[in-house]
């Protein structure tokens, strides 16, 4: 299977249609993004049959595990946006020694973030306002979590270099086969079969951590073989300064943006959590709904990343401009019927999560009917901030995701939550109105973006600095 621009042929991403290009990346990375979510899905789905207690510890440690993915983000943003570039300009052993660098840096940066992890795994279940119920098997699936995430980091980066490459169906076919064979192995480790034992909640983590592995695998394999267009090559992954600093320059703000969304899930998970285990159950189902929903919107802002990052690298400036318009419509469209959807079946989509458990439902079902009507403005944001990203202005998702995180989202839950009349409906409504004060900021800063310095890419290849 040869990827779309792969080798010297020509790049049907730089020319023709900017619909049919959008569509022809953006429809298999939805496609593999649902399936990633999946994972998800599925562990919520055998979880809920175990009890609230073990929906409760999911929920309480997937900020703790978000964090600590988006500590290694840096290299991924980095290495993709680069790799975009330099196969947008037809340098392909640029594009395959970058991602030489990036993948093996990733590897090794997973190794520390492991370790402290493993070590305060306890101290930060406590920080989130744990239920001394919740806590033992919130902190079993944690640990098995974190003791796999260098197969998380590794195939995250795979799949990112080979979209950057303009290669989407693999890392689908890819994701597909590992969600089956999860569905398969999660309730087998869950609750049991022959010579395995019931883990309970930590056999989801159990059975998602050897599905990752697998899929790092599978991802080297058909890296390293080239027929995409780059390859990985153990030549190249001798770690150089130089290029880690590169990559960090350009990617640490993305990494700040992800940590502060992964902290101030934190901060809103601690607010919940002090309400009791059914609302904090409804919570993680809520959220599980989002990132269910959202996936579509992530997959618009990794094809708008790797489009309009291709399209610079060309120098086709106004192409780039069109794609991030046009992604930024089509998904605040999806994304607000999907939203429209999510409102009218609320109690039905949180039941299917947590069949005869009415309360959690109760709850469940009026978060989505506050949050649901808001799931447009997040498509528009996402897609915007891929083209943000693409274009080196990391920084500018950054700075914006720290004030609408820290300075609108917590403040505006506490204070809704503390000091007016709507008890725990104010801590739901913190988010619309946090998506709303998003998205316009989001359209203000794109308008103003200088096209013309966004190449992050010299003629010889070489890496310059961003003029952003």
């Amino acid at each position: 299977m040869s990827s779309i621009t792969s080798g010297n042929a020509p790049n049907a991403l730089l020319e023709g249609s900017i619909l049919r290009s959008l569509l022809s990346i953006a429809i298999p990375v939805i496609l593999s993004n649902l399936l990633q979510s999946g994972y998800i899905t599925v562990d919520a789905f055998w979880v809920g049959r175990v009890g609230s207690t073990a929906v409760a510890a999911i929920a309480v440690s997937q900020p703790i595990f978000f964090l600590a993915f988006a500590l290694g983000i840096a290299l991924n943003v980095a290495g993709s946006m680069l790799v975009a570039q330099f196969v947008g300009a037809g340098k392909h052993r640029d594009a395959s020694t970058i991602a030489s660098q990036v993948l093996i840096l990733a590897l090794i940066f997973a190794l520390p973030i492991t370790l402290l992890g493993e070590i305060f795994a306890p101290w930060m279940l406590h920080m989130l306002g744990t239920q001394a119920d919740v806590f033992p098997s919130a902190l079993k699936f944690l640990r098995v979590i974190l003791g796999g995430i260098i197969f998380t980091f590794g195939f995250a980066m795979l799949q990112s270099l080979m979209r950057a490459a303009g290669e989407v169906r693999i890392p689908l076919f890819i994701t597909a086969g590992t969600l089956l064979l999860n569905a398969i192995i999660d309730p087998i480790f869950i609750f049991g079969w022959g010579v395995i034992p019931a883990f309970g909640v930590e056999g989801a983590a159990i059975a998602t951590v050897t599905n990752q592995c697998l899929a790092m695998l599978v991802g080297f394999m058909v890296l390293r073989s080239g027929r995409i267009g780059i390859s990985i090559n153990f030549s190249e992954m001798k770690p150089r300064w130089d290029t880690a600093k590169r990559a960090m320059q350009l990617g640490f703000p993305a990494s700040i943006e992800l940590c502060s969304y992964a902290l101030s899930a934190s901060g809103m998970m601690f607010l919940v959590t002090a309400v009791g285990t059914v609302a904090t159950a409804a919570f993680g189902v809520v959220n599980n709904v989002n990132a269910l929903v959202i996936v579509p919107a992530i997959g618009m802002s990794m094809a708008t990343a790797t489009l309009v990052g291709q399209n610079i690298g060309a120098g086709q400036f106004d192409r780039a401009r069109s794609i991030a318009r046009l992604s930024a419509l089509i998904s605040f469209l999806g994304l607000s019927v999907i939203g429209l959807l999510g409102f009218i079946f609320a109690p039905n989509i949180i039941a299917i999560f947590t069949p005869d458990q009415p309360r959690i439902i109760e709850y469940g079902a009026q978060f989505l009917y506050i949050m649901a009507p808001s799931y447009g403005l997040i498509g528009l944001h996402m897609a915007l901030s891929g083209a943000f990203r693409a274009s080196g202005r990391t920084m500018t998702t950054m700075t914006l995701a720290l004030i609408a995180q820290w300075l609108v989202q917590l403040p505006l839950a506490w204070a809704l939550y503390n000091h007016t009349s709507l008890g725990i409906s104010g801590l739901w409504w913190a988010y619309p109105l946090t998506n709303l004060f998003t998205a316009a900021m989001t359209m203000i800063l794109f308008a103003r973006i200088n096209w013309q310095r966004t190449r992050l890419i010299g003629p010889q290849g070489a890496a310059q600095e961003s003029a952003a």
